[in-house]
């Protein structure tokens, strides 16, 4: 029997291998000769394995792997659908301490034994955890050199605040160093409160930690890579004896992933934008820009890293499914289905224009044509930025020959930029102006009828969703509340019919979604968690909310990750009253914007040749 189809977009690499250099850059070659998706990688003390996360499994599903640090004797160590990641083995070699969501699909650290191949959950104790209503995750564990310890870094007992000032609606990650005993006693927080230190490793003779450390808003700025360069973080030295700090950099930039070397020296990497190299204490060395995630060999002669790619998947690249009952696939920003079965959507992956294909993604036609610009240079390798104007959330009419999407300047350059409604023949004629072009709005959901479109509005002091009746063009308000991305419920009849689900800011700060009557009667808030909850769609035939949550939290330090707004977004599903919430992905990536493949469109998914 054939499976349901879910699209959904991930904002992550598209390629990731692992490669091995010497510590002055010569003599680089591929750790395992064949292709697999595969990061993360560390160097045994001894120097004769590299444990690492590889998605050989299905894309978006990651597993800790090892081999010799010649790349042969490949052993898979994990084999579980959740997340596995951030491995480091102990320094008698028995033992991997890696950072998992299993059973919880909350970042945890657990360790692995490799003798009786028997798991335990080291930081799932209940002595560990922090408020489960507050960020609590565990994070890049290591290793004392006595095998006495674990350090590890963790947002355990924080809050969730947004960056700028709570004016935002992505996380922020206040992250600490803490070093706990194998056996999970002796828990003691080394790093204060109030920034953001990470990725902690011991020197050799086990009385000091190594770590970057930064503003709090480096957990954002540094995995945005148009604000990266804005970024600061400096390597610090961390006394375990008294917990005491100095700093062993100075000026500005992003300074992550450091490491102790012999001889008094230490490395790390830096990265400003897509661009990221390695640099040492004692001066810096030749290596690829385009590289990630350095591990050196404790004597300091190797280094291990990732080289990636961001070159956009094809429509409809198979993703592992965690769910059995549907086929997982990757789909451009705000895919939405006509009656008919064909498929608009906004392409990011090009220049973020309006487009119709057929499911499978052939077929493609350009609709709308996004206006941009790129700075020389900037984001040689992924997105390039500074749009001026883009077309966003196509939403068709019934009759599957006319669409409404909104164009402008959005998210953080809405203050500044216009933006507006407009509609538009499915071959690209007709383009009408349906709201005002000197001010803000968009976001637009035509009516299951055809006659009406809700929206948001944009104007400060007149924040909110309307609805446009098409026929007369008049307007009138439905909410009046930092309120954004309405969608009108296609279903005729059911708890969902009649309804509009949109996403609520509400004066606390956390970003909620609701679902209201079109009429304005019935408001209904269907998330509480005290993390953000966005982005949210109907399901085809109005059966169901899909939309994606931070609920769980990050998997891993915001600050190593690259272009990824929501790194912790997972898509989930739930009944339109709010129950039956079930978390349909689970990988370290960001995964959003999805959307049910309709019958009318899922045979054609199938032919799909990637």
């Amino acid at each position: 029997m054939a499976k349901d189809v879910l699209l959904f977009n991930r904002i992550g690499p598209t390629k990731s291998q692992l490669y091995v250099a010497n510590a002055d850059g010569s003599g680089e070659h591929r750790l395992i000769a064949a292709d697999g998706f595969d990061y993360a990688a560390r160097f045994s003390d001894d120097g004769q394995w590299i444990t690492f996360t590889s998605e050989r499994g299905g894309r978006g599903q990651s597993d800790i792997y090892r081999a010799r640090a010649d790349g042969s004797a490949l052993e898979r160590l994990t084999d579980d659908p959740a997340v596995d990641d951030q491995a480091a083995m102990s320094p008698d070699n028995r033992y991997v301490a890696f950072m998992s969501d299993r059973g919880s699909h909350r970042a945890n650290i657990w360790v692995l034994d490799l003798q009786t191949r028997q798991l335990r959950d080291l930081t799932g104790a209940a002595p560990l955890q922090g408020d489960p209503g507050k960020p609590d995750g565990f994070y890049r564990p290591s290793w004392s050199p006595d095998g006495q310890w674990i350090a590890f870094s963790s947002d355990r007992n924080t809050e969730w605040k947004s960056h700028d000032k709570g004016s935002a609606w992505e996380h922020l990650q206040e992250l600490s160093v803490y070093i706990v005993h194998p056996d999970g006693t002796g828990l003691r927080r080394l790093s204060g409160e109030g920034v953001t230190t990470g990725s902690p490793k011991w020197s050799a003779d086990g009385k000091q930690i190594i770590a970057y450390q930064g503003d709090v808003e480096l957990s954002w700025l540094s995995r945005v890579d148009q604000l990266s360069m804005k970024a600061t973080s400096q390597i610090v030295a961390i006394d375990v004896a008294t917990g005491q700090a100095k700093e062993l950099t100075s000026g500005p930039g992003v300074k992550l992933n450091p490491q102790f070397l012999p001889d008094g020296r230490f490395a790390y990497s830096t990265k400003s934008a897509q661009v990221t190299g390695i640099m040492y204490s004692d001066g810096a060395k030749p290596f690829p820009a385009n590289l990630r995630e350095p591990s050196w060999s404790r004597d300091g002669r190797q280094v291990v890293y990732e080289r990636i790619d961001n070159l956009p998947l094809a429509q409809n690249t198979p993703f592992y499914s965690w769910n059995d009952k549907f086929e997982y696939r990757y789909t451009d920003v705000f895919p939405m289905f006509a009656r008919d079965g064909t498929l608009a959507l906004s392409n990011k992956d090009v220049d973020t224009s309006l487009v119709v294909m057929k499911a499978d993604g052939s077929d493609k036609r350009l609709v709308f044509q996004s206006t941009t610009h790129c700075a020389a240079g900037k984001n040689a390798s992924g997105q390039c930025g500074d749009m001026i104007g883009v077309a966003l959330t196509p939403s068709w009419f019934p009759d599957s020959k006319k669409l409404v999407f909104s164009f402008g300047g959005y998210w953080r350059t809405r203050d500044q930029n216009v933006a507006n409604v407009k509609m538009i023949n499915r071959d690209g004629t007709g383009v009408k102006d349906l709201t005002s072009t000197t001010s803000n709005t968009g976001f637009a959901s035509v009516s299951p009828d055809g006659k009406q479109m809700v929206y948001r509005s944009w104007v400060k002091g007149d924040e909110g969703l309307r609805i446009m009746d098409l026929a007369t063009r008049k307007v009138r308000m439905l909410t009046n509340d930092w309120d954004n991305v309405p969608g009108w419920s296609p279903a005729a009849s059911g708890p969902g019919a009649g309804r509009i689900v949109f996403t609520r800011k509400q004066k606390d700060g956390n970003f909620d979604i609701f679902t209201i009557k079109s009429d304005g009667t019935g408001l209904l808030r269907v998330t509480s968690f005290p993390a953000s909850d966005a982005h949210a769609v109907w399901s085809w035939d109005g059966s169901k909310i899909l939309w994606s949550s931070s609920e769980y939290g990050f998997k891993d330090e915001g600050a190593l990750y690259d272009n990824s707004f929501q790194p912790y977004g997972q898509v989930w599903s739930m009944n339109p009253d709010g129950s039956g919430k079930e978390m349909l992905t689970d990988s370290r990536w960001e995964d959003s914007l999805p959307a049910f493949v309709p019958p009318a469109a899922n045979k054609s998914t199938k032919k799909t040749t990637i």
